[in-house]
């Protein structure tokens, strides 16, 4: 991974080999990134997404292999308990552009990967909803 900041942006190249997560996460540590929007496209060849199912609590995940398209991959970058906590959604297309998407939990470049991170001042925590199951938004005074 390489990446040079303009800005409140960091405009950042994954390469061959690189899981997206693992090094998005680094990316943030390193620069003590607290809060961000991402955006992504580029090549990949193993995808795993999920969908989240409220009334079971569970993720629902289907690995994807072979030669796909990054067409969309968006998110957000906030805290939870101090830590780094990363929220993706993607999309990529197969050879036959059939779209696969949902929750993004694995990600592996085959070609590249061009993804800009826009900086955001202040911080936004997390915290679980228990109704939901899933950890949400945390303003500050709540």
């Amino acid at each position: 991974m390489e990446y040079r900041k303009f800005g409140d942006t960091y405009f950042v190249r994954m390469d061959r080999g690189e899981e997206v997560l693992a090094q998005l996460t680094a990316l943030c540590r390193k620069e003590n990134i607290r809060l961000a929007t991402v955006e992504a496209l580029g090549a990949v060849d193993h995808a795993v997404v999920s969908v989240y199912d409220v009334p079971t609590r569970a993720f629902f995940k289907k690995e994807f292999d072979g030669p796909m398209e990054i067409s969309n991959l968006c998110g957000t970058v906030t805290r939870k308990d101090g830590e780094v906590y990363i929220h993706l959604h993607v999309t990529v297309c197969d050879r036959e552009l059939n779209a696969h998407g949902g929750h993004m939990n694995e990600l592996r470049v085959a070609a590249t990967c061009e993804m800009t991170v826009r900086t955001l001042p202040g911080e936004v925590g997390r915290r679980l909803n228990e109704e939901v199951g899933l950890n949400t938004f945390l303003f500050d005074g709540e």
